[in-house]
This record gives structure tokens, sequence and C-alpha cells, in this order.
């Protein structure tokens, strides 16, 4: 991928400005705006984008990306999430959560998987809710593309048979793939129900595509099929998904699932191994070939990942697969195996990223920079000068703490950049909240 992909040259239109700064500010990662303040992690990319090719080759591949709270594993999925968009892949992305885990009673783990097909997102469609978009159109291109094809017009017969053969030939395809009989015959469905005008039915195929059948009876009823989409074999069908979007016309399926730490919160042992068991059967498949056109990324915390008492290696059939060889260390990661650690940015590429981040605050609120080069660089050597910042500052914070500094200089122009650096309120105090950082060791500073 060239740089311009990562870093265009031109300035963010004000909208996105202001979505990226707000976003950031609050802690929380923008969903657009990313390539105008993409800074380092640039072998992670590469990586990740190697994968990508793979995939539209009809791979698969299966990533954990590890990385403390507020070090930029959202980021970077974020990141990767628009580049495979642009390149014509559907993306499906859910935070876990209590409520939504890989395997569950009371429907947590079909809970996960509503929440995927709820998000799936094209570059047309980027904010989610795609399903019966891909849909519409892939039936549209197959009319169009048989009509150039046999100089039928819409409406013959003739044409009508040749749309229903190529429908026919896709939903064969999908058969024969665990769980795709019902798929396949789903599709031709929602097909005729297209051609009919009939709305109705095809609210009923999106909403058993969507998980949302909770018993056999109701989608025998609705459309003729004996089987829902459960807590048990809800990956099956992202599998047979993957296929049907490459058949479809899209380069292959990208799902990103984060905070895979709510796993390792997980009370009950045997709950929690379960869960790891649903990871092992995902990594397994994709490593094995059982998979195809998808990938899976993956974000955890260290602790999440390595604690061998309740975290993922406390299933030593994971664990197994997934840790760090003996010559890995920070500086020289293997970024080939299926776990990406993520390395604190250095002072030198947060300075740079703060350089983009006035670039933007001034062009969006229109006045002239405030803070030079030497009070840029004083504030990075005042942020990672702190007790304890070579282990436990991150991204986020930084962050946050320039752009409220950006944001009083703008709304006090009395004040001078040199003024509130060197001033006594200028200092960092533990913050007296319970967080989740706490839980890891983590202290977290406060402007």
């Amino acid at each position: 991928m060239s740089e311009t992909n990562i870093n265009p040259a031109r300035k963010a239109p004000r909208r996105i400005a202001q979505t990226v700064l707000n976003s950031l500010k609050g802690g929380v990662v923008p969903r657009i705006g990313l390539p105008y303040i993409t800074v380092g992690r640039k072998s992670e990319i590469e990586a990740l984008l190697h994968d990508v090719e793979l995939i539209s080759e009809g791979g698969a591949s299966f990533r954990f990306i590890v990385g403390r709270y507020g070090s930029g594993k959202s980021f970077l999925l974020q990141t990767i999430r628009n580049y495979v968009m642009e390149r014509g892949f559907i993306v499906a992305d859910a935070d876990l959560s209590p409520e939504r885990r890989q395997q569950g009673t009371r429907g947590r783990g079909l809970a996960t998987y509503r929440e995927l097909i709820g998000n799936l997102s094209t570059k047309t469609k980027p904010e989610g809710g795609a399903l019966s978009l891909i849909l519409d159109r892939w039936i549209g291109s197959v009319q169009n593309s048989l009509v150039q094809e046999t100089g039928l017009l819409p409406g013959d017969p003739a044409l009508s048979q040749a749309v229903d053969r190529k429908i026919y030939e896709v939903s064969a395809s999908v058969s024969e793939l665990v769980h795709g009989f019902e798929f396949g015959r789903l599709l031709s469905v929602y097909y005729h129900a297209y051609l009919e005008g009939d709305d109705p039915k095809k609210a009923c195929v999106l909403r058993w595509f969507r998980g949302e059948y909770t018993l056999k009876r109701e989608a025998k009823e609705d459309l003729g099929v004996n089987i829902i989409i459960t807590d048990d074999d809800w990956y099956d069908y992202l599998k047979v998904f993957s296929v049907f979007f490459r058949l479809a016309g899209y380069e292959g399926m990208m799902i990103m699932i984060d905070e895979l730490v709510n796993l390792y919160k997980i009370p009950n042992s045997v709950t929690r191994q379960y869960n790891y068991e649903k990871l092992l059967t995902m990594y397994n498949d994709t490593l094995q070939g059982k998979a195809r056109y998808l990938g899976i990324l993956m974000g955890a915390t260290p602790q999440a990942l390595e604690d061998k008492r309740r975290g993922i290696y406390s299933y030593e059939a994971l664990r197994s697969r997934l840790a760090e060889g003996r010559f890995s260390k920070p500086g020289a990661r293997d970024l080939l195996a299926p776990v990406i650690r993520l390395d604190p940015l250095s002072a030198e590429e947060m300075l740079v990223l703060c350089e983009k981040l006035q670039e933007m605050h001034a062009d969006l609120y229109a006045y002239e920079h405030r803070i030079g080069t030497e009070e840029l660089a004083q504030f990075i050597r005042i942020e990672y000068g702190r007790i304890g910042a070579d282990q436990n500052i991150t991204p986020r914070e930084v962050i946050r703490d320039f752009i409220e500094l950006l944001d009083l200089l703008y709304q006090h122009p009395g004040m001078t950049a040199e003024e509130i650096l060197g001033s006594e309120e200028f200092s960092y105090a533990k913050s007296g909240a319970v967080s989740d950082e706490a839980d890891e060791g983590y202290v977290e500073f406060t402007l």
C-alpha cells in the first residue's frame, strides 16, 4: 500500500475534522477520517494488508491485536476496516460485552452474531446495516450482466429464466457448505420475493439471516425452513456469508471483534472455557483452510490473553498455538505470528501525530497555529518524562491532553502554550476512579 493510502496530503473536510477531534477527546476511535491522522504502525499495517491479499485470493486469516487500554488497538482495527472497505470487502465488527460473547446461555453467543450482521458495512454504506443493500445489488447485478450478455430485455420470460439459473448456481455453490443448504434456499426465496415485490417475505428472509428467529416453528411457517441460527452454530453461517459475498462480487469478508477482555471477566470457569473453545474452532478453521474469503481480527489486552488462570492462555490448546516464541521481543516483533503485540508509539511518532491534530484543529476553527515547534516538543517531553510513562502512558492519554490544550488556547486567546505548560496546574495525579485500567495495574493521568 502506498503512503498516500494512509496519510492523504489534502486537508480533512470540516465535518470529518470535527468528528475526529470530538471522538479523540472523548477517548473513542472515530470511524471516519483516520487516514488524516494515522502515524506509526507501518509494520503492523503492512502485515495485516498482506493477510488481506491472501483473503481476496480465497484464503483465510486469524489475528489477535494485543495492547493495553488506549494503546491503539481499536485505532488499528478501524484503520484496516476503512482500507478493506475501499478494496471491496464486506466488514462486520462488534465489541464483546457481558451480553455478547462467543458462546453462552440466553443467546449471548447469538447476540454477537446479530451485532456483526447488523453492522455489515460496505464502501457505499460504511455505517452498517448493509445486508438488504448487498442482496438487492447482487440480484440487480445478475440481471444487468445477463441483459448485456444475452441482449434480452427486462420483462422477457427468457431473461427471467436465465436469471433463475444464475441465482440457482450461486445458491448451489453455497449449499455445498455446512449449513449452506438452507442458506441457499433462502437466497432463492429472497430473489423471488424481490421479483414479485413481496416486501413482507423479503423482511422475513432478512430476519432469518440476522438470527432473529427464536422458534423453528415460526421460521417453518414464514419461510418453509425447519432450522434457525443458534448460539452453537452462528459462526458456521459467517463462513457461508463470506463465500456468498465473494460470489456476489465482493472481495471477501473481514470480521473484527474487540474487547475480548469481557471473556476474561466471565466469573464462571466452565463458561470461559466454552468461549475459548469457540475461539479455538475459529482459529483452526482459518489456518486449516476450512474457511474461505474470511479474515478475523480480535482485539485483546495483554492480561486477557496471557493470564494463565483466567485469560486465553488458561486454555492450553490456545496457549500452545499462540504463545510468543523466544526470539520475538519489543522492537523486533514477529508480525507474521497469530498475535500482533502493539509496542507503544515513540515520542517522535506522538510528536508527528500532535502536529497533524494541531493542523486539523486550526483548519476547523480557522485560526493561526498557537503552538510552535519548541512548545510542542516541550509538551511531548513533559508527557513522556513522568515517572512510569515508559510503561504506562498511552496514545489515548496524550491525545486527550493535547486536544484539551488546543481547545483552551482557542477559547482563551490571552493564554499562551508556554504559560500553560510551565504552570503548576499542568501536573499529573492518579485518578481516584476505579477503572478497567486500574484493574490491570495502569495509572490513568489527567490534565
